[in-house]
């Protein structure tokens, strides 16, 4: 069912800048996937964005970062995050970004959602990938928030990430998004 949200939107994303798996090979990204992505939906929503960072940083390795990311899933480690959170009352859509790790979202994200009540919120999720789509991402933000709306998510190929202009386009005019 088509939505028209009206009131604030709020771009919340985690993104990792440096080496990434992108299209079958390790390159250095000066900007992380999740976060170009999240930069063309303010473009064409006016939402406010607010980057998720973690007071420890990943390692500039990609594969160390990965094995950190398994680490923290398994042992279901949240990362202490950095920065002020942003004031949830005022925000009714959220679109919610991140790179897909180990088949959900990082858990940065999580640690995000659990500080928040996002009942009676609509949430957006999208996220970057190479290859896994948004595995079960969608189900544990069901899961981490029973109170909110949760729509289908947005999966992007990393190497897709520079054309997908017109792919947000028409996803946010068929959810009636923007």
């Amino acid at each position: 069912m088509p939505h028209r949200i009206p009131g604030e939107r709020l771009i919340a994303f985690f993104s990792r800048r440096g080496n990434n798996y992108v299209n079958g090979t390790i390159v250095h990204l000066s900007r992380g996937n999740t976060e170009i992505i999240a930069e063309k939906l303010q473009h064409l929503t006016g939402g406010e964005l607010f980057r998720l960072e973690t007071v420890n940083p990943y390692p500039e390795d990609y594969r160390k970062t990965t094995e950190a990311a398994r680490r923290e899933l398994q042992q279901h480690i949240r990362p202490e995050l950095k920065g002020k959170m942003p004031d949830m009352e005022q925000f009714r859509l959220i679109f919610l970004g991140f790179p897909n790790w180990w088949g959900t979202m990082p858990m940065a994200v999580q640690a995000f959602m659990e500080r928040h009540d996002f009942s009676g919120k609509i949430i957006a999720p999208f996220c970057t990938h190479e290859g896994s789509g948004m595995g079960h991402s969608e189900h544990d933000i069901r899961m981490l928030c029973p109170g909110a709306e949760v729509l289908p998510g947005l999966a992007i190929r990393g190497g897709s990430v520079p054309g997908a202009d017109g792919e947000l386009t028409r996803r946010l005019h068929r959810l009636n998004l923007c």
